[in-house]
């Protein structure tokens, strides 16, 4: 499938493929980035020292940062 979208890509006017080019590079660097969240976290949990979250806020700024982009 990721073949396909970038084989499509290629047809398109080059100042198309810059703009799918620096999106795709934006969603991959956030994605590297949760990544490692997540890791962290884990090992954070497995070394004990974890701490408890209020679901709720966690979600609340979730949606307000959601809501700043």
């Amino acid at each position: 499938m990721f073949k396909d979208a970038v084989a499509e890509a290629a047809t398109l006017p080059e100042a198309a493929q810059d703009k799918i080019g620096r999106e795709l590079r934006a969603y991959l660097e956030k994605l590297h980035r949760l990544q490692g969240d997540i890791e962290q976290g884990i090992r954070s949990l497995d070394a004990g020292t974890g701490r408890a979250i209020d679901v709720e806020d966690v979600i609340e700024r979730a949606r307000a940062r959601h809501d700043k982009t």
